[in-house]
């Protein structure tokens, strides 16, 4: 509690120990100035340890709505449990401060590394999240009474004035670390190095604020163990940083295997490609070069494997190019070019328009020896327009031209995009998302959705068809076989394994929609197909139909019923 001025002119006892003048090397308004521009530095470095912790939650477990709740409760919870425990410390406020500094430089700086090593070599990080979550919880709740106490000891003032300064730093500092986490530490530095040059900012803000600021209220003693405190903490630090690039491939190593040959953080996401230059089933099984066929991973999550992706991408593309005219095609994502280089095989293909989030998956696509011998160098054909853009966004932009302005139909288009029980894909799969399709069709056009594994995640499937059906649109449920038990794409990777069919088989699911109930087979023109038939896919039509659920509620922007 701080004493009042009435109560020290009527004789009160004294301020207690833990609030006596600090004997500062510089006058007390610069001594303020410099506590308060440490808790800004704090501030930024313990909001970027959060969203780190958050990112990496969402990348190595899956579904980002859950684990950044997770994250942030843990985290608050902790803080409070920090600050009560700070208490004890306040009658000794400079060493607990410099103590806390350095034990959250070490704990937030590693964090990144210590989650990424249980993910890679032990299959799971939950644990490793929430011990983290609550150690640099508790750590970044003991700063603000430390502080407090600080900054009152270089110059006292009312306690409402004293909480304002203080916490005007610290969320403007927050502002900061929020900002540079997107714009400058991940693309510049990655997840890894970006943390352990964090820690390394917050050891040295803590160590000079202590060491030299406050240091005459340091014993020898204590003065020399947090020096070397802080000194081992950079060391450690600087070591892991010389280390994250061996130590990134040691870990994909042992997520991916000896085969990786690709890997790139885009803008977006990452991309590991593993595997050799081949073309999979259609040419050898793409086995020339290092480890097998040819597969692409998108943030850990299998995409295309080339000893499959032929009968899903046919499955995909030819059942929609029947029924009716296919001389113009929007493909929505669809960026490794295999879903264009199906639909390049019609001769009355005059257009195609491949809308595309990430430029990165789209240069591969185009300059990537096994990924353009895999998809036939399709993103080059004259034919093809690619864009650049969330799909959500495009199609928005083409409806809010106006019928007038507005682009001429599309005949076919094919929804070639993550499965919808990823958190950041579930307005992809929305009610507003088809209806701004729908928009684009052609009067006699036709919608094809890639709705995720029709047996393992019944109600996701046939929640799409029902969103789907929502917008006007009939429907024509299919499934396929063939599905590998590897290609996650399901809201938690670190789950148990989804239950298969009663047989093991794996399956894709289709959705085929257009405004009248559309005619489901091959079209005339068909090109040979490399191992799916007619009677294949009737056999996956009467399988859903069977099978279908009603009565499932459309998953909407406000209400996302794939998080249900």
């Amino acid at each position: 509690m701080i004493d009042s001025p009435e109560s020290a002119r009527v004789g009160a006892p004294g301020p207690p120990d833990d609030m006596t003048p600090a004997r500062l090397p510089v006058p007390a308004g610069l001594g303020r100035l410099l506590v308060l521009a440490v808790v800004f530095v704090c501030a930024a470095c313990g909001l970027v340890y959060e969203l780190e912790l958050v990112a990496l939650a969402t990348y190595l477990v899956g579904d980002s709505v859950t684990q950044a709740s997770v994250v942030l409760s843990v985290m608050v919870f902790a803080m409070g449990v920090g600050a009560l425990l700070a208490k004890r410390l306040r009658c000794r406020a400079a060493v607990g401060f410099g103590a806390v500094e350095a034990g959250l430089a070490l704990v937030g700086g590693t964090s990144a590394m210590a989650l990424y090593a249980c993910f890679a070599w032990f299959g799971q990080s939950r644990s490793a999240l929430v011990g983290f979550s609550l150690a640099i919880g508790i750590l970044i709740g003991a700063e603000v009474p430390l502080l407090m106490t600080l900054i009152q000891r270089v110059r006292r003032q009312d306690a409402g004035g004293a909480v304002a300064d203080l916490f005007a730093a610290d969320y403007v500092g927050a502002l900061v670390g929020g900002l540079a986490f997107p714009f400058l530490l991940l693309p510049g530095f990655g997840q890894l190095t970006g943390a352990l040059l964090t820690g390394a900012v917050n050891a040295v803000a803590g160590a000079v604020l202590v060491l030299w600021l406050f240091r005459r209220d340091l014993s020898a003693r204590a003065r020399w163990a947090l020096f070397g405190a802080n000194a081992l903490v950079l060391a450690l630090l600087a070591a892991g940083v010389v280390l994250a690039t061996p130590f990134e491939r040691a870990a994909r190593l042992a997520v991916y295997g000896s085969s990786a040959r690709v890997a790139v953080q885009t803008g977006v996401q990452e991309v590991v490609m593993t595997g050799g230059t081949g073309a999979g089933a259609g040419a050898g099984h793409g086995r020339k070069g290092s480890g097998g066929p040819l597969a692409l991973y998108l943030d850990g999550r299998l995409r295309v494997s080339a000893e499959n992706e032929f009968r899903y991408h046919e499955a995909l593309v030819h059942p929609a190019m029947a029924g009716g005219p296919h001389g113009r095609v929007l493909v929505l994502g669809g960026g490794d070019g295999l879903a264009v280089r199906e639909i390049l095989r019609y001769r009355a293909v005059r257009s195609v328009t491949v809308v595309e989030l990430d430029p990165g998956v789209l240069r591969l696509a185009r300059t990537d020896p096994g990924l353009t011998r895999l998809n036939r160098h399709s993103l080059a054909d004259p034919r093809v327009r690619t864009v650049t853009a969330d799909a959500f966004d495009w199609l928005r932009q083409q409806g809010a031209r106006g019928p007038g302005r507005r682009a001429a139909p599309y005949d076919v288009i094919v929804s070639d995009l993550p499965d919808p029980g990823i958190t950041a894909c579930t307005k992809l799969y929305s009610q507003e998302f088809y209806g701004l399709a729908a928009q684009l069709l052609a009067r006699d056009g036709r919608l094809v959705v890639h709705a995720g594994p029709p047996i393992e995640r019944a109600r996701l499937y046939w929640t799409v068809e029902s969103t789907v059906r929502s917008v006007g649109l009939a429907t024509v449920p299919y499934r396929l076989s063939g599905r590998p038990a590897a290609f996650s794409g399901g809201p938690d990777r670190s789950a148990a394994p989804a239950a298969a069919a009663p047989s093991g088989t794996r399956y894709w699911g289709f959705v085929l929609a257009a405004r009248h109930r559309p005619a489901f087979g091959l079209a005339p023109d068909a090109p040979p197909l490399a191992g799916l038939s007619a009677g294949e896919l009737r056999a996956g039509r009467r399988a859903e139909s069977r099978e279908r659920r009603a009565g499932l509620p459309a998953s909407t922007l406000m209400h996302p019923r794939y998080l249900d």
